[in-house]
Formats: structure tokens, sequence, C-alpha cells
């Protein structure tokens, strides 16, 4: 609880009421690599912020895994549309490692929405930045060649680069794992 409520006062200072409530509806929970959080076609009945591990989210879109999300130490995530829509989710959500979370239901949350106007600020600032941090990567897609990304890649998040596979990182970057494997090694030099 410690590393949410850590990471939540450094977005924007918690009062007291603050902490209690969200020390109420979050719930912490372990979970062993390679669990399915989320099959695609189920409804989100939760969002999740990872204390530590690292997280993958991705769709089968014709029979290929083309993974969306990599998630790691002290983020939010869940299939937002779903959650907040309660709709069926598109995104598959797996651990790559062993996590630590902390979750809230969609009940709690509507609740917590309802009892405190810090969380009503930080929800709008968190997807604000989540929207910035996609377009950030769509433009990524037309402007970096294959190569620029990936050092991007591990510059901005280096525990994803020692902690998930070529195969997943790959997908994340939009190239085949060859093309991977080839720009690994021309960088190691």
């Amino acid at each position: 609880m410690n590393s949410l409520l850590n990471y939540l006062h450094n977005q924007m200072p918690l009062e007291r009421k603050d902490f209690e409530l969200i020390n109420r509806y979050f719930v912490y929970e372990e979970i062993p690599a390679q669990s399915i959080l989320l099959n695609a076609g189920d409804v989100e009945r939760h969002a999740y912020f990872l204390i530590s591990g690292v997280v993958k989210g991705y769709q089968n879109i014709d029979g290929k895994l083309v993974v969306q999300h990599l998630v790691s130490d002290n983020d939010f995530f869940t299939s937002l549309d779903s959650f907040i829509l309660e709709m069926p989710s598109n995104d598959t959500f797996e651990t790559v490692t062993t996590c630590a979370i902390m979750k809230i239901s969609k009940g709690n949350y509507n609740l917590l929405q309802e009892q405190s106007a810090y969380w009503n600020k930080f929800v709008k600032e968190l997807t604000n930045n989540h929207l910035r941090c996609k377009l950030e990567r769509v433009k990524d897609f037309q402007t970096l060649t294959a190569k620029e990304r990936y050092l991007k890649f591990i510059d901005q998040h280096p525990n994803l680069a020692m902690n998930v596979s070529v195969d997943n990182i790959a997908s994340f970057l939009g190239m085949e794992p060859q093309s991977l494997s080839r720009i690994r090694r021309q960088v190691a030099f």
C-alpha cells in the first residue's frame, strides 16, 4: 500500500481523508508469472496499480499476438474502455513476471470518485498522461526507424528491456523478432 500512496502523494499531495479512502478501497494481491488477469471478451472489473513486476496487454489480430501494453513498476493499467463502459475487452492482460499489485473494483472505484475530489483530479491527470504517451508512441512509429524506437525503448524502460522477451518487445515496437535480434546485435557492439 505504501508504494501506491507514495506514488499518489508524489503526483498531487494527499489529504488524510484521501489516504483513508484509498486504504479502504484498494486491495493488495501477489500474482504468479504467466497469469491471465483479463481475457479478451471478458468485461474488466478492476483497475490495477503495479507495485512490482511486469504485465503485458495484447490482442490476437488475425491469429497473431500483438503486444500493445508493457507495464512495469509504479504504474496504473486496465482495459480502459472495458472498465469504464463495462463492455467486453479487446485486450488480454497477463503477468510476465511475478507481480505485486493493488487493485480496485469498479464499484469501489465509483465510490472513490463520489467521495474524493482528489481522486477525480488524479484520474483526469493520469488519463491525460497515458493519452500523451499513446500519441507519442504513434508519432514514434511514424518518424523513427526500428533501431531508433528500440534505443528509445531501452533508454526509457530499462527494466522492461531486461525482463521482457525479445518476441514481446519486438511486437510492442512493431517489428519482427528477427529484426529486433539484428538491431540488438548492432547495438551491443
